[in-house]
């Protein structure tokens, strides 16, 4: 096991994705209230869009393809890997299907709550998935140089949005992984989330009908 590869950044990713995939079932299934109106112009259904394409790219891009280098001539660790790269490309389309109901006029909202619950679903059983078959590996078989490259297109994924991203990442997480999260951030950054980024989302209403306009 590779002592210098911190997980802090996937853990804190995961418990982000799965806070915003308990909002998201909230805002579907309320009865005071029209869920595709809530979508269509809220903060919040962008917010995870972003942060859910950033976190699956980072990883297919530069986690997936060193764990797949690192695993030759074990065929079973490989097929766990092809399952979870698939898994990635399943939500996409759901996704997609979503954004497409949310511009139609007079969209049906028990279909939209059967896509959310569709993308619940899949997010949430691929993040247990993750954890239980791809930290294991990632812990025993990525060197420091690996996880390095993918912690720097993991920034670079969240890149423009980072603003955003990182004080939703940051929302929720307890005192020691805040302090792991902006521990690597240059001056200036660390400045601008603490003192700008983080008042300004938490002053947004994210999941409030017009809080993305």
């Amino acid at each position: 096991m590779n002592d210098a590869i911190d997980l802090t950044v996937l853990h804190a990713t995961h418990a982000a994705l799965r806070r915003e995939l308990a909002q998201l079932d909230r805002v579907t299934t309320a009865a005071d209230r029209d869920p595709v109106h809530v979508l269509a112009t809220a903060a919040g259904w962008t917010l995870l869009k972003k942060a859910l394409r950033a976190h699956h790219e980072a990883e297919d891009s530069a986690l997936w393809p060193s764990l797949r280098q690192n695993l030759v001539g074990r065929p079973k660790d490989l097929a766990r890997l092809e399952v979870l790269e698939a898994e990635h490309a399943a939500m996409t389309p759901v996704v997609h299907a979503i954004d497409r109901l949310l511009t139609e006029p007079g969209a049906d909202s028990m279909r939209l709550g059967q896509l959310t619950d569709a993308l619940t679903r899949g997010v949430a059983g691929h993040l247990q998935h993750e954890e239980d078959a791809a930290f294991p590996l990632i812990r025993r078989t990525l060197t420091a140089q690996q996880w390095a490259h993918f912690s720097q297109v993991h920034a670079h994924h969240i890149g423009r949005d980072a603003p955003l991203l990182l004080p939703w990442l940051l929302d929720g997480a307890d005192q020691q992984t805040s302090a792991r999260l902006l521990a690597p951030l240059p001056p200036k950054t660390y400045v601008a989330c603490t003192t700008q980024w983080i008042p300004a989302y938490r002053a947004l209403l994210r999941w409030s009908p017009g809080s993305g306009a």
